[in-house]
């Protein structure tokens, strides 16, 4: 299974989240999975917990419908499956992730500890813990601006490595250009120490972009050093981006920690969807094979009349797990 997985909120759909799924799905030639999960009920077997149980489980399935309805109004020829599931959202999601290429979600007021911390938080523990990337759509893309732009936040690291590869083949795929940005904190230098310390990370961020251009040729690519907060810095790019990418973990932060610092920030403060990048447990050249395959499929589906189906292309199927 290969699929774009959007999870359904029964209680507040994110129609931004819906559509970056579906515009996703049809440039990747992908199916879209969409998921709602019903969480179990803690007061036995009490008449009036089953009651809400079941309310709960109607909620679900007419918000499950209500999104097919919306995507398939969107793209008609969009192979879609729709799937009610028990049990945690953030769970559940993170256990389907091990066979999705990519997990969409919407994030409802992260600000708010009661949010974050509540059994029903579904983005930061899902950014922190899933097998592929996440994108957490808190705003929709900025698409009037030109030339349409992705920004991916480079800092050497392993997690940077892999959220560079994604970015780079994500820009091909969205014929954007991409901007290559490194943060670097403001130190108290003097003011040779501080060019020395410019042309260093320059440098540093030049290997870290290596290869790139040249392995996709159609992506304009410019790489930036600038000096800052990294999450104040990142979140002003976000500002004229379709999409802020980086990876999960960077070079700061404590070893135990399963998401940065720096990517808990932007989760709050970017202005656009963030697109978060786990190290992945393969050999980065399967992944680089996996970015040719892709390629070559994006080439057939140009060569491929507009507006026709996919060959397999069916109607929603719905699951409920028990």
């Amino acid at each position: 299974m290969n699929d774009i997985l959007l999870g359904v909120d029964p209680r507040e759909q994110s129609v931004p989240a819906l559509v970056w799924a579906v515009d996703e799905a049809v440039r990747r030639g992908l199916r879209l999975r969409m998921v709602v999960a019903v969480p179990p009920g803690h007061e036995g077997l009490r008449y009036d917990a089953l009651a809400h149980r079941s309310a709960l489980r109607m909620q679900a399935e007419s918000a499950l419908a209500n999104a097919e309805d919306l995507a398939r109004e969107l793209q008609s020829g969009l192979r879609i499956a729709t799937e009610l599931r028990a049990g945690a959202p953030a769970p559940v999601l993170r256990d389907m992730a091990a066979r999705a290429a990519l997990v969409v979600v919407g994030s409802r007021r992260l600000g708010r500890a009661a949010e974050i911390l509540s059994e029903s938080s579904v983005a930061l523990p899902l950014t922190a813990g899933a097998d592929c990337p996440v994108v957490v759509v808190r705003a929709p893309e900025h698409t009037a601006v030109h030339p349409p732009t992705l920004v991916v936040g480079v800092d050497g690291s392993e997690s940077c490595r892999a959220a560079v590869a994604f970015a780079v083949d994500e820009a091909s795929l969205r014929e954007a250009r991409l901007r290559a940005v490194w943060v670097w904190p403001r130190p108290v230098l003097s003011h040779d120490d501080v060019a020395e310390g410019l042309a260093d990370r320059r440098r540093l961020l030049a290997e870290a972009m290596a290869g790139r251009a040249e392995r996709y040729p159609d992506v304009e690519i410019a790489e930036e050093v600038l000096r800052g907060h990294p999450v104040e810095q990142l979140a002003l790019a976000s500002q004229d981006s379709l999409a802020l990418i980086v990876g999960r973990r960077g070079r700061g932060g404590y070893t135990g920690m399963r998401l940065g610092s720096t990517v808990h920030g932007l989760l709050h403060r970017a202005t656009c969807p963030v697109i978060t990048v786990p190290v992945p447990e393969r050999d980065r050249s399967g992944s680089e094979d996996r970015s040719d395959m892709a390629r070559a499929r994006r080439s057939q589906r140009h060569s491929e009349p507009h507006g026709e189906p996919h060959s397999g292309s069916h109607t929603g199927t719905h699951t409920g797990t028990r």
